[in-house]
Order: structure tokens, then C-alpha cells, then sequence
């Protein structure tokens, strides 16, 4: 059977967690009735939970069901072999989506996922690559607040950047200027094991400490690392280390590594959290680069555990990008979004970007979300997830 003429566009695979669920429901409330909406389908390990989920959701009694494991290949691949898009929330990665990407990359099958693990991600792209690109397989990590709103917004100053003054800018700052939201249970197990498999592998170290990590055979110039608490004159505030700026960074270099560095092979980027001016400004930098130390503090978040629906739609994030130019000129571009970004927002992110896969032309491989689509994912989460992305000055 050809790609085009497969069962689904989509399958949800994952959809009774905490998260998966939330991807679904968003499928259900949003598309539901909806000429353009995906033909989609839910799976999971367990049929009777996956049915518990469907009724829990609003889903008609006819949505389709797979039972698929990680456990047992031959399940994955029946289910790549249904549908054109996986959307896997089914983490940690490292763990749990091995044999996934493997199976997608050969059979065609467009993935993305909510990875924030750069070792396993380094690894796939080793492994997994190649054998992408030959099928026409697009799979695409890091499909949420890791990192979709970072990847877009250094994206799209860059185009403006180059509207205004005929070209990129070589350094740019991430600027988190406010965020309201939590920890979810899988990112934190996804840093346990990502610690675990550093301990196993000590080759990884060095792909998690480099920026250029996700970028095999370029390595760019020295970056900013924005780990020491500073000042920023020009926005006239302080900023500290921000957490998820570990993996937003490598995401960024890889769209501008794949798509022929159109930001510059001597790019420059960061990402910090602004907190205020003076010496309050300064303390609460300083406090929350020592909570770094312990982002999940005693009790760490279990897997499957999540904000209950009125702290998810009471969460935000605001992000500022800053493009300098090497006579001293700036360029500012803003990314704000509703909603929780670890659950709300990215659960939106993660359908959109499994939508915006079906129309995508780009040449199979593993990708980023802003070397996939660009400005036609933009567009989708302008117009279905409430993100704006908006020039400033």
C-alpha cells in the first residue's frame, strides 16, 4: 500500500497517558465536525484503556483503536504500515522509542514526538538518518515547548532580520521574559535516564554539552552558554540560566545546519530567563540558577502525572528573541502562547505539527520542526493553538 493511500493520516500513539490523552482530546474538540479535520486513530498497550480514554474524551464510539507496545515490534510495525503520522508521546525516549523511529524511518512513516533527550537524539541521527531519507520518512523530535516556540522564533527573526537589513543576524538571544507552568512526570524521567545513559556511555557527554551536538561533522564558533547569572543593559533587566535552553540550543543549530546555515555558519545563540531590574532583579537570578542544581526539588513528578485543566489553561510562556548586527543595530521578534506550555500548549504544539507533516514536501530524514516546515507550521499554530509570532522593533 502506498503512503497515500494508508488507512489514518494520524495515530496518537501513547493516547492514555497523561499527555497522549491531551493530544487526543485537542483532536476531538478541534477537529471534531471539521471538513479538514485528520482521519485519526488512538493507540496504546491496552484496549480496554484505550476504550476508558476514548469515552473519557468525548471521542465517538467509532474512533479507531490499536493496540501497539514498544515491547513488541511486529505491533509497531503494523501500525507505521496504517498511517501516514505517528505523534508519539510514549517517553522516555530513550527507553521506549527505539524500535518507533527505526520502524517509521523504514516504512515511510512521518513521526514526531516531545523529545528533549539530545544523547538519544544524537544516536537516532547516527543510527536512523540515512535510512529516513531513502524511505521518505520525516521524523521530527522535539515537537512541543522543547522545542517549537525557540526553533520558530530564531526561524522567523532571522526572515525578518534579513527583510531589514539584506541579511541574518550572527548572534541572537532567547529571552524567556515570563512563563507560568510545571514540570510534567516524563520530563523528569527523562532526565533520570538521560543521566543513567551517560553513566553507561560517557561518549555522551560530550553531545550534551556541546551546542553543536545534533550537527554531525559542523562545528560552529564558540557560543555564549548563558550558565552565570548577568545583566542585560539593553533590556534592562537580569537574566538566568534557563533549563531547557540545553536542548533548544542544539535544535536551532540543527534547522540551520539543515537547511544550508541561511542564519550563518558563525552564528551565535543563547537562551536565558529574565527576571527584573536591581537588586531584587539580581537575587531572584541568582536563586534560580541555584535551583537548577534541583529543578524538581524533593519529590519529583511521577510519569502520567500532570496540572489539573484550570492550572493548564491558566499557564502561558512569553518569549523574547533579540537579533544584534555587527554595526550595533537590534532586531526583536516576540513567541507568546496560552496555556501550560509542558502540557497544553505543547499537546496543540504536537497535533499541528503531525497535521502540518501531511501537506510537508521536505525530503525525508531526521529533521526539526523548523527545518521540516517553517513558516507553515507557524502559520497552523497562529491560526488553531493560540501562539502569536510577531516582529517587535
Amino acid at each position: 500500500m502506498s503512503k497515500a493511500d494508508r488507512e489514518f493520516d494520524i495515530v496518537v500513539y501513547g493516547a492514555t497517558g497523561y499527555t497522549g490523552r491531551l493530544v487526543a482530546e485537542y483532536l476531538v474538540n478541534h477537529y471534531g465536525g471539521r471538513d479538514d479535520a485528520p482521519k485519526w486513530a488512538m493507540a496504546g498497550r491496552n484496549q480496554s484503556k484505550l476504550e476508558d480514554v476514548r469515552d473519557l474524551i468525548g471521542a465517538p464510539k467509532d474512533t479507531p483503536l490499536i493496540v501497539a507496545d514498544a515491547s513488541d515490534p511486529d505491533s509497531l510495525t503494523d501500525m507505521c504500515k496504517r498511517t501516514k503520522v505517528v505523534l508519539t508521546t510514549v517517553g522516555p525516549y530513550q527507553l521506549y522509542g527505539n524500535e518507533l523511529v527505526e520502524t517509521c524511518a523504514r516504512e515511510g512513516t512521518d513521526y514526531a514526538d516531545l523529545c528533549g533527550e539530545p544523547g538519544w537524539m544524537r544516536e537516532q541521527i547516527d543510527k536512523n538518518h540515512e535510512l529516513a531519507k531513502a524511505s521518505g520518512a520525516r521524523i521530527c523530535f522535539s515537537s512541543g515547548f522543547d522545542s517549537i516556540p525557540f526553533d520558530l522564533g530564531v526561524f522567523m527573526l532571522q526572515k525578518e532580520a534579513k527583510a531589514k537589513f539584506g541579511k541574518p543576524a550572527p548572534r541572537v538571544k532567547g529571552r524567556v521574559r515570563a512563563m507560568a507552568g510545571t514540570f510534567s512526570g516524563g520530563t523528569a524521567a527523562s532526565l533520570t535516564a538521560t543521566m543513567k545513559s551517560v553513566a553507561k556511555n560517557p561518549k555522551l557527554i560530550s553531545v550534551l554539552q556541546s551546542p553543536f551536538g545534533l550537527t554531525p561533522g559542523f562545528e560552529g564558533p564558540d557560543q555564549p552558554m548563558g550558565l552565570i547569572p548577568e545583566y542585560d543593559k539593553k533590556l534592562g533587566k537580569w537574566a538566568a540560566p534557563f533549563i531547557m535552553a540545553t536542548i533548544n540550543t542544539k535544535n536551532v543549530h540543527r534547522t540551520n545546519f539543515l537547511l544550508g546555515h541561511p542564519y550563518g555558519e558563525d552564528f551565535k545563540y543563547d537562551e536565558m530567563m529574565l527576571t527584573s531590574a536591581g537588586e531584587i532583579g539580581e537575587k531572584a537570578a541568582k536563586a534560580a540558577t541555584e535551583m537548577l542544581k534541583n529543578p524538581f526539588g524533593a519529590k519529583p513528578p511521577k510519569p502520567g502525572e500532570g496540572p489539573t485543566k484550570e492550572e493548564r489553561e491558566n499557564g502561558f510562556y512569553d518569549v523574547l528573541f533579540v537579533g544584534e548586527m555587527p554595526d550595533g543595530e537590534t532586531i526583536e521578534y516576540g513567541v507568546k502562547g496560552k496555556y501550560d506550555p509542558g502540557y497544553g500548549s505543547t499537546s496543540r504544539m504536537l497535533t499541528e505539527t503531525g497535521i502540518a507533516l501531511l501537506s510537508c514536501s521536505a525530503e525525508g530524514g531526521i529533521g526539526t520542526p523548523g527545518s521540516f516546515l517553517g513558516e507553515d507550521l507557524v502559520k497552523r499554530l497562529e491560526d488553531n493553538a493560540e501562539i502569536s509570532f510577531a516582529l517587535e522593533s
